[in-house]
């Protein structure tokens, strides 16, 4: 038993020592949704101010631990009225809730580059477990910084009524399901 311990413990001291960090690189990096307006349309915006950070030992990522922090008073749809009530206590209630914080739990391969990434996501106080598709684009030496550089997609959906934001709109007005995409480059710190 002790040598099954002692061995236990080098493995995960000895993961944990090459693992890597990257962060994400905030000009080459996008945090994107979409959602159905009155069933007729959509509308699409970013936040802003996030960052990804990511620890990872093995060169495909698929043992990544991976944490997302988006400032929820950096949402942006394009039109300056709706980003104010979308901050309000209506939706986001930026105030009470500055943050929308996602941390993984596991990653499960789809296929060569393609990950099943589950994790907790917390939005309006509210932490639910949510699992999105993860797409490994490859790594390369960045052209310009020379830092080791990764690429990836994230896209999935989510309920907002499970995170009750903007729960007096009903679906008719405002969709319940909204569409994630996160298009980012992470360097090697």
């Amino acid at each position: 038993m002790k040598r099954f311990k002692l061995t236990f413990f080098l493995a995960i001291t000895t993961l944990y020592a090459t693992a890597q960090n990257w962060k994400s690189d905030p000009e080459h990096s996008r945090l994107g949704f979409r959602i159905a307006h009155m069933l007729i349309s959509e509308v699409s915006g970013i936040f802003k101010d996030f960052e990804i950070d990511v620890k990872a030992a093995k060169p495909d990522f698929s043992d990544a631990v991976i944490a997302l922090r988006a400032q929820t008073r950096s949402i942006d749809t394009e039109v300056a009225a709706r980003d104010k009530h979308l901050k309000d206590k209506d939706f986001f209630d930026a105030e009470n809730y500055p943050t929308i914080q996602f941390k993984s739990k596991s990653i499960a391969r789809i296929d060569e580059n393609k990950y099943a990434l589950t994790g907790m996501l917390t939005m309006h106080n509210i932490t639910k477990q949510v699992t999105v598709e993860m797409v490994y684009n490859g790594t390369i030496n960045h052209a310009v910084t020379k830092k080791r550089t990764a690429g990836f997609k994230v896209t999935g959906t989510l309920s907002r009524s499970d995170f009750e934001i903007g729960s007096k709109f009903p679906e008719k007005l405002l969709g319940d399901k909204v569409f994630i995409t996160v298009d980012t480059e992470l360097q090697l710190q």
